[in-house]
């Protein structure tokens, strides 16, 4: 009884009643009856005050930071919430609010713990699966020709170069992640210098020109004639971003389809949209798309080919040029992918003067 805030309470509000009911009696013409009232006001009053202070100041207070220890001691902080910024003049609220910021801080890491241990299994279920389909394909190929196949030059030439392939698809994927992750750990350095933006887009659809008319598919490239379209990066890796992006528009697009690539100018940047008339993109699967090994349809992808790290590249390279790539997508009418870099602004007034001049 005596560890309660009514105990302790009693006690005081008694012990301060009887040193007001002494100092009275010492009084000269002080009555039974005025001792009588004023010891029940002082203590009535004594009570209420000692009994409210501790009640809602203090034994609230703790009994709080004794939930949230609790809490913290069985790792349960999924229910705790920022309650204690309440207005409130207790002297032990400043307490109870470290502790709950703690508690939220280390629920905050414990979610972020999760979603890493989550991402680490997805990550080595992916590349496992990955690295498993051409390891088996090569296996096989060789213990077929072990197995006596290798007398027929027909059957060893064809099942060599089906190895060949294999292990080239392997070295890609090893690469692309190699790549990968010296970007996120920031080894590969970024090389800026000014370049043509439009000539190196000319360059890339000039390249896969040929696999384009494969399948009879058409690129179209929408720029103004003549104009220069300058810009500062890495020339190499925007090379590899552009050639990524149209090649995927070509690769999932359907035969006969159309790949348009267009360049805008606005005040200090330069767009670029790499639009196809394909499939196009589940909203489900829009924003994640740009994840490791990440494939909407994935049976359909595999047989299309590619590691599955082009676009997560791809994001990576923007990133480093303070940039970033959108996407927008109708499922049956294809995708737009976007990116912009900043433009370069040459002084041309003053390039016609030099020529006049010389």
């Amino acid at each position: 009884m005596f560890t309660t805030s009514r105990g302790i309470s009693l006690i005081l509000s008694i012990a301060i009643s009887a040193l007001v009911m002494a100092f009275l009696s010492l009084m000269e013409g002080a009555t039974p009856i005025l001792l009588f009232v004023a010891w029940g006001v002082s203590f009535s009053s004594s009570y209420l005050l000692i009994s409210f202070m501790l009640e809602f100041l203090i034994f609230k207070e703790i009994g709080d930071i004794y939930s949230l220890l609790e809490k913290i001691q069985r790792k349960d902080l999924s229910e705790i919430s920022d309650k204690s910024r309440k207005a409130s003049i207790s002297p032990l609220r400043k307490i109870n609010k470290v502790i709950n910021s703690y508690a939220i801080a280390r629920q905050k890491e414990i979610d972020t713990l999760q979603k890493n241990a989550e991402f680490r299994r997805e990550f080595i279920a992916d590349i496992s699966h990955e690295l498993k389909t051409p390891i088996f394909a090569t296996q096989g190929y060789i213990h077929t020709l072990l197995d006596g196949a290798i007398d027929d030059k027909q059957v060893r030439m064809r099942f060599l170069k089906r190895a060949a392939k294999s292990l080239d698809s392997l070295d890609v994927l090893v690469q692309d992640l190699l790549t990968l992750n010296q970007m996120e750990s920031g080894v590969i350095k970024f090389n800026f210098e000014d370049f043509d933006l439009k000539e190196l887009l000319e360059e890339v659809m000039e390249e896969l020109e040929h696999k384009a008319s494969k399948r009879d598919m058409h690129i179209e490239f929408e720029a103004e004639p003549g104009k220069t379209y300058m810009t500062n990066g890495d020339r190499q890796k925007i090379y590899r971003v552009c050639q990524n992006l149209i090649f995927n528009a070509m690769k999932y697009n359907h035969n006969g389809g159309e790949v348009k690539v267009s360049m805008t100018t606005h005040k200090n940047s330069i767009q670029v949209d790499v639009k196809d008339d394909g499939q196009g993109i589940p909203p489900e699967d829009l924003k994640r798309i740009f994840e490791r090994f990440y494939r909407v349809e994935k049976s359909r992808n595999k047989k299309e080919g590619g590691t599955g790290l082009g676009l997560a590249i791809v994001k990576h390279i923007l990133e480093g040029h303070k940039s970033k790539i959108s996407v927008s997508s109708t499922v049956g009418k294809g995708s737009i992918f976007s990116f912009s870099l900043p433009l370069v602004k040459t002084n041309t007034s003053e390039d016609k003067l030099k020529v006049l001049t010389s």
